[in-house]
Order: C-alpha cells, then sequence, then structure tokens
C-alpha cells in the first residue's frame, strides 16, 4: 500500500508522547523569543540607566535583538546540519535545555552585556528545536492528511507559548514584590550586583526554564525518526550538504523559500513585536500615566524630593535625571501592563490563525493559495492597524491586533508543514534551517532593528510611539507585498520528496 492510500490509524502513546514533547517545545520557542519585546523597555532602563527615545535606546534595542538573531541564524544552520548528521531526538533534547537555563541565567542579568550573552544562548536553542521538531515530527507518521494535522496542530502551541508569556509578565508585573528577592549567589558575586531584586521583567525571563521540567522526565522515553534512523542503520543516509541546498533540483526552492521566511517574520519583529514600544503612546495609557503621577508624585513630593536632592549637593541635571526616573518608575508598570495585555490580544489571534491553517491545509491542496488566503488580506490590513489603530485608541488597537497576529503567526505554521515535504530526508533539516534561521532569524528578525532604526529619523512632529508606529505601518506594508509577489515562485511540494 503506498503511503497516500495508508489508513490513518490512531496516534499510539509514543506518538502521543513525541507530540506532547514537540507542542511543549514549539510553545516554549515562542515563549521565550516574546520575551524580549516586553521586558526590553524595562531591562534597558534598568541596566543602562538608558531612556525610551534616545540613540542610545536605540543602538542597545537593535542589539539585543539583532547580534542574538545572528547567533541563532548561525548556529541555528550549524544546528540543523547536525540534526541530519546526529539524529532528531538528541538535537531536540539538547536545544531545549540549551534555551531554558540560558533564558533563567538571563534574570541574574546584572548588566547589558550579561543579558546580551544569555539572549544569544536562548537564540541558539530556540532556532535548532523548530528545525529538530518540525523533521521529527514529519517523519513519523505515514499518513499524509495525520501528517499535516499533526504538524499544524502541534505548532498551534507555539501561539499559547506567546500568550503564555504575555500572561506570566502580566503576573510578575503584578505580584513581583511579593517574590523571592533575584540575588547571584556569592561563588558569582564577580558577575556584579542585581540592582532591582524584586524587578519583574527578571522574573518573566527565569520562567524560561519551565519546558526543561518535562522535558528531563519524558526524555529517556522517547525514539528516534524512525525513517532516519532506518538510513542510518542500512547505510543509505547520505552526508548533508549546505551546497546541495543550491543544486539545479533545490536552488530555486531554496531562494524563494528564505525570502519568504524573512518576509513573515519581518512582518512580526518589524510591526507586531513593537507593540510595546507603541502602546505608550495612546491616549488611554497616557491619562493612566498621568493620573498615577499626579496621584504618587504630586507637587508637595515633587518640591520635598528637589529640596533633598539640592540640599545634597546634586546639580540641576542630576536632578531632572533622579525627577526623570521617579516618573518612569511610576509609569512602568501601567505601560507594561497595557503592554502585555496587547500582546495576550495579538497572540490569541495568532493561536486562531494557527488553527485555521491546520483546518485549512487539508482541504487546500495549492500551498501558494494557501499561503495568499493569509497575505492578500494582510496587505491591506497591516497598515491600518498600524498606520491608525494603533495611534488612535486602546480599543482600536486590540481589534487590529488580534486580527494582525492571525494573519502573520499563521504563515509560521505554513511553514512548518511546507518544508519538509520540499527537502529529502538527509537534507531536510539542513534545508529547514536554512530557510528559517538565515531567511527568518537572521534577516527576518533584524527588522525590529530596521523599523526602531527609521523610527529615530522620523522628522515628523509626533511622539516617538506614534513614529515607531507609522513606521510599522510602512514595513508590514512592504514585506507582506514582498512575500505575495515570491509567492508566485514558491515551488508545490513533490510527494516523493518526504519519502
Amino acid at each position: 500500500m503506498s503511503h497516500a492510500a495508508a489508513p490513518r490509524a490512531k496516534l499510539t502513546s509514543t506518538q502521543w508522547l513525541i507530540c506532547f514533547i514537540a507542542s511543549v517545545g514549539f510553545a516554549f520557542d515562542i515563549y521565550e523569543l516574546l520575551m524580549l519585546p516586553l521586558i526590553i523597555r524595562p531591562a534597558l532602563i534598568e541596566l543602562g540607566d538608558i531612556r525610551p527615545g534616545t540613540p542610545e535606546f536605540v543602538t542597545w534595542f537593535n542589539l539585543l535583538f539583532y547580534v542574538p538573531a545572528v547567533a541563532g541564524g548561525v548556529f541555528g544552520l550549524l544546528g540543523g546540519y547536525l540534526t541530519d548528521r546526529l539524529g532528531r531526538r538528541r538535537v531536540l533534547t539538547w536545544s531545549i535545555l540549551l534555551y531554558a537555563f540560558a533564558a533563567f541565567a538571563a534574570g541574574y542579568s546584572t548588566n547589558l552585556y550579561m543579558l546580551l550573552f544569555c539572549r544569544c544562548l536562548v537564540f541558539i536553542g530556540v532556532c535548532v528545536e523548530f528545525v529538530a521538531a518540525v523533521a521529527w515530527l514529519a517523519e513519523l507518521f505515514d499518513n499524509p492528511q495525520q501528517r499535516e494535522s499533526v504538524l499544524g496542530y502541534t505548532q498551534a502551541f507555539s501561539s499559547i507559548g506567546g500568550l503564555l508569556v504575555a500572561i506570566a509578565n502580566g503576573l510578575a508585573v503584578s505580584y513581583a514584590m511579593n517574590l523571592p528577592a533575584v540575588q547571584l549567589p556569592g561563588f558569582l558575586s564577580f558577575l556584579g550586583e542585581v540592582k532591582d531584586q524584586h524587578a519583574a521583567w527578571r522574573y518573566t525571563l527565569m520562567s524560561g526554564l519551565i519546558p526543561a521540567i518535562p522535558l528531563i522526565v519524558i526524555r529517556p522515553f522517547l525514539p528516534e525518526s524512525p525513517s532516519w534512523a532506518k538510513k542510518r542503520e542500512t547505510g543509505t543516509l547520505r552526508r548533508p550538504s549546505i551546497g546541495e541546498l543550491f543544486s539545479p533540483e533545490l536552488r530555486r526552492t531554496t531562494i524563494v523559500t528564505t525570502i519568504m521566511f524573512a518576509c513573515s517574520f519581518a512582518a512580526a519583529f518589524g510591526a507586531i513585536q513593537q507593540m510595546p514600544q507603541i502602546v505608550p503612546g495612546l491616549p488611554e495609557v497616557q491619562a493612566a500615566v498621568d493620573e498615577k503621577v499626579k496621584a504618587d508624585f504630586g507637587d508637595d513630593k515633587k518640591a520635598a524630593m528637589m529640596t533633598k536632592l539640592k540640599d545634597a549637593g546634586k546639580n540641576e541635571a542630576d536632578i531632572k535625571k533622579a525627577m526623570g526616573g521617579e516618573v518612569r518608575r511610576i509609569a512602568g508598570p501601567i505601560e507594561q501592563a497595557a503592554a502585555s495585555t496587547a500582546t495576550k490580544v495579538q497572540e490569541v489571534g495568532g493561536l486562531v490563525g494557527r488553527f485555521l491553517l491546520a483546518v485549512l491545509v487539508a482541504f487546500v491542496a495549492s500551498r501558494r493559495t494557501l499561503l495568499r488566503i493569509f497575505l492578500i488580506p494582510g496587505l491591506v490590513i497591516m497598515p491600518i492597524v498600524f498606520g491608525w489603530a494603533a495611534v488612535t485608541s486602546v480599543e482600536y488597537l486590540h481589534v487590529g491586533i488580534f486580527i494582525a497576529g492571525l494573519l502573520t503567526v499563521a504563515q509560521f505554521s505554513f511553514w512548518g508543514n511546507y518544508l519538509p515535504h520540499v527537502y529529502p530526508v538527509h537534507l531536510r533539516g539542513t534545508g529547514e534551517s536554512f530557510a528559517a534561521n538565515i531567511g527568518g532569524r537572521l534577516i527576518g528578525t533584524s527588522f525590529a532593528a530596521v523599523t526602531q532604526t527609521i523610527a529615530t529619523w522620523l522628522t515628523i512632529d509626533a511622539p516617538y510611539p506614534t513614529k515607531v508606529a507609522y513606521t510599522a505601518a510602512g514595513v508590514a506594508f512592504t514585506v507582506y507585498l514582498i512575500n505575495l509577489i515570491a509567492s508566485f515562485y514558491l515551488p508545490e511540494p513533490k510527494g516523493e520528496m518526504l519519502e
């Protein structure tokens, strides 16, 4: 019986176990990535005393987004190669452990360089995990419909991970003062001292340790990919080669998927993940901040603080800086809570988009058509969301960011379903890794820096959050347009490739 005609059997307990671990991996790789947009603002303020809108803020914002993406892209490509050489299970396990413990360590950062180093390790683990998990799942099921459904629904947990990190950040903001103080152990005192031992952003980062717990328990029961293991045992597993990705048979596939994967990530990081920088400019958020500052830092308290600083011999610049710092301390939790709420709404939209993709993939035969179902509406809707809703009101923003999340995040599940079908077994991890890590992580993620840089160049008379929103609208429209044009060159998968 051919694979196309294979009956759709029920999942075995082992297959359920693999799906569970893959789902945890998908959930927490996005969980780890989406921490940064939520925590970068308070982290830069605490660790570097860097204020939003300043050149220093843009520099470090770009570094924290792009340097880990470069590390993830380079080492992720190596991880894809190792996935083809060493096996899917082994690489998947170590990649999850790497990003989990690196995220936990980042919560103890005493300076920006330590935070940057830990984020690089997190990105490397995430980039490798995605490739290993997709290859593993694709080779586990003989029935094509079952395979497509499993790939679609397990990847939907990525959006659950995004929702979870927004919830975790919201809880950290609300209960930070009631949690144990974050302190480095004595033998690590040479790394410096933790300034704010109850900072919400630290607890958000440390929650990234969670996926390591079930993995350590379940790891001994996980089997290797049967098709990869069989080829290795029989000596028919060919050595993977990056050069082979550009052979006449695969060149077009590699180039087009890399460009399109980059555009999908660019829409996410160049627009959607700018929400924490955009939300503080909304009228309702500004009104809430003004009210809180007036209540907690009124004229009497300002005068008292100014007198105290003058008596301490502080100059005018130091006084202004200290007064601004107090205002930021009051405003920070309000802005973070509003950003966390917007992120939750966006992730719910992304979750709906992933489930919609998982349903449609069984009914839409043409992969080009399937992708355009999300690209064509996005070309119109994304500029409206960021160019109008994101600067008008919280209510309009929540509606718009839900739709934006649905249309953009669904594309990530599309690539997880598409890529295993266009590369043979010995090149599957390498090919997926090139598109996902060079295209998505290395090029696409850099658009977080592109948006911030362009926003600082804008000469319009508007607050910085508004400039970011307008820039995000332009970036989103541009990359959606490029993606739509490139879809006309996207090869349709050949059934025999997966065999």
